[in-house]
């Protein structure tokens, strides 16, 4: 347990400090930039996140849930699969990147889609250091290094927008900080160096575990981008880049548990499974209970702030965006459930049902997204994100039920009491959200 607190900590000040550091960028370059810049990049990051989802099989989980976790040949093994995959996802970018333009009716995405794409290469060539310490929950250099790198691409991303004035600066930021990272984490993470080595029975046991790895990533990536997917093609680029921003703000305490809950609970459900003793049971229940509190809580407090929030720290330019955090922020509490009980399903090797609960849940979001934003606008899409995870709950407790992780009372009240706190969220700022109503249907 007091590793684990420890690792929530450094997970925690990885993923406040990675928003901490995106917010400073965000803010200064909003006044360098302009609201469509943000649009169009938020069509980038859709295009390579999407590829990049698509394309995952499950090599960091791979490694943190097999017995041969800590085996050279299976790391470089997995570093070459994951090697090749970055050069062939560029190579992807690059001939998507006409087609994608054509389609959104943005031709500067076919020039800036190639040059983000190089750095998912760059990415591909991360040593295995880096999921090992994430497997022995050896997470303290770990964050230092990836807030050094990502400060170093954000620092060159100013100085190229006060150059460029472009989204040129923000699509070569990325590559520099991809850049920096590769060479923090060789050189200063310890651990097993990968060189060029295959090994035909290890790569089969890894295509094995990742091959439902595989779709179940693919259907993440409609999950979590499928929103920019959908808005992208009914939503101007100024109002797609006030969603993006306000959809930043908004999601943050989500994704905040979501980075602790993928680097803490697998380790956890591995070594000290829940059914094993009353015990285990009784500390994961505190544990689950502490990240879907903290996250939903703090979800709540930005609805409450959200439009105050944006007020201080954004031009008139961007007001808009107070009400949709005040909206994607309330959507976005039912999503702290499903946070643990899918790390019990990759924990325990099975990632088929881990799989067939994401299909269910991007089905079930793809659908209510589109009806939404077809009769009710951008608040029917907003709404639909959190009605998702409402609707797909019982697919939820199925898997949970199966590694018997269900919780059915702390669900019970954490639906109650969060319920009633985002009801008063829309009624403090009912005046707002109506507007963003009207703003939608017309």
């Amino acid at each position: 347990m007091a590793r684990a607190l420890r690792s929530i900590a450094w997970l925690a000040m990885h993923h406040g400090g990675t928003q901490g550091l995106r917010l400073a960028s965000n803010l200064i370059l909003t006044r360098i930039l302009f609201p469509e810049a943000f649009g169009l990049m938020a069509l980038v990051a859709m295009v390579t996140t999407g590829l990049s989802l698509f394309s995952d099989i499950g090599l960091g989980p791979a490694i943190s849930q097999s017995p041969r976790g800590d085996d050279p040949e299976f790391l470089d093994t997995a570093w070459v699969m994951q090697v090749i995959r970055g050069v062939g996802l560029w190579l992807m970018t690059c001939l998507l990147a006409l087609p994608v333009a054509q389609f959104y009716g943005e031709p500067d995405l076919a020039l800036y889609l190639p040059i983000a794409g190089f750095s998912i290469a760059i990415n591909g060539l991360v040593p295995t250091k880096l999921q090992s310490a994430h497997r022995h929950l050896l997470l303290g250099r770990v964050t230092a290094l990836e807030l050094i790198a990502q400060a170093l691409g954000i620092s060159a991303m100013v100085l190229l927008a006060l150059y460029t004035r472009s989204v040129a600066a923000l699509v070569m930021g990325g590559i520099i900080q991809e850049s920096a990272r590769l060479v923090l984490m060789n050189l200063a993470l310890p651990g097993h160096r990968n060189r060029f080595r295959w090994n035909r029975e290890i790569a089969a046991e890894l295509i094995r575990f990742g091959k439902w790895i595989f779709l179940s990533t693919g259907l993440w990536f409609i999950t979590i981008q499928g929103d920019r997917l959908i808005l992208g093609r009914f939503l101007s680029l100024e109002m797609l880049g006030l969603y993006n921003i306000g959809y930043f703000l908004a999601s943050f305490p989500t994704q905040l548990g979501q980075s602790v809950a993928r680097g803490l609970m697998i380790p956890i459900y591995r070594d000290r499974p829940a059914h094993a003793s009353p015990e285990n049971y009784r500390k994961q229940r505190l544990l689950r209970a502490a990240l879907i509190g903290g996250a939903a809580g703090l979800s709540i407090v930005m609805a409450l702030i959200g439009p105050e929030l944006v007020q201080l720290l954004y031009d008139d330019r961007y007001l808009t965006s107070g009400e949709i955090v005040t909206v994607m922020a309330c959507a976005m509490v039912p999503a702290a459930l499903s946070m643990t009980y899918d790390q019990a399903a990759l924990a325990a090797g099975d990632s088929r049902s881990y799989f067939i609960y994401s299909l269910i849940r991007a089905a079930a979001q793809t659908g209510l997204i589109l009806i939404g934003i077809l009769w009710y606008g951008l608040f029917g899409a907003i709404a639909a994100i959190g009605l998702t995870h409402v609707v797909t709950y019982p697919a939820l407790v199925w898997l949970a039920r199966r590694h018997r992780v269900w919780d059915p009372l702390a669900d019970l009240a954490f639906a109650v009491i969060a319920g009633a706190l985002c009801a008063l969220a829309l009624y403090l700022h009912w005046l707002g959200v109506s507007e963003l109503i009207g703003l939608s249907s017309s």
